[in-house]
């Protein structure tokens, strides 16, 4: 059974900092895409950030360039999102993800809201 289980969410100050952690089982980081996806109220859903099977290659929105890093550790299944200079417009649920072809695994989704 794959599972995906967030965690890290909660309430910051513009400008402030937040780790989200997303422990990863019943999947290979070596065979699948993982990213992180998020969606504020009446919008989109959104890709944040992914970092690809094998060689890790990353990819990361316009909008968080430059903010948050994507990583993952082997060892401990865990795939992390660095969020720094944290701005409004980042609030949202986020929402880990494990993809391969036309195979997707979503976790539940931790809430991020970021104070003006």
């Amino acid at each position: 059974e794959v599972q995906l289980v967030e965690s890290g969410g909660g309430l910051v100050q513009a400008g402030g900092s937040l780790r989200l952690s997303c422990v990863v089982s019943g999947l290979s980081f070596d065979d699948y895409t993982i990213g992180w996806f998020r969606q504020a109220p009446g919008k989109g859903r959104e890709e944040v950030s992914c970092i690809s099977s094998r060689i890790g290659r990353t990819y990361y929105a316009d909008s968080v360039k430059g903010r948050f890093t994507i990583s993952r550790d082997h060892a401990k299944n865990t795939m992390y999102l660095q969020m720094n200079n944290l701005k409004p417009e980042d609030t949202a649920v986020y929402t880990c993800s494990g993809y391969l072809r036309t195979t997707t695994y979503w976790g539940q989704g931790t809430q991020v809201t970021v104070s003006s």
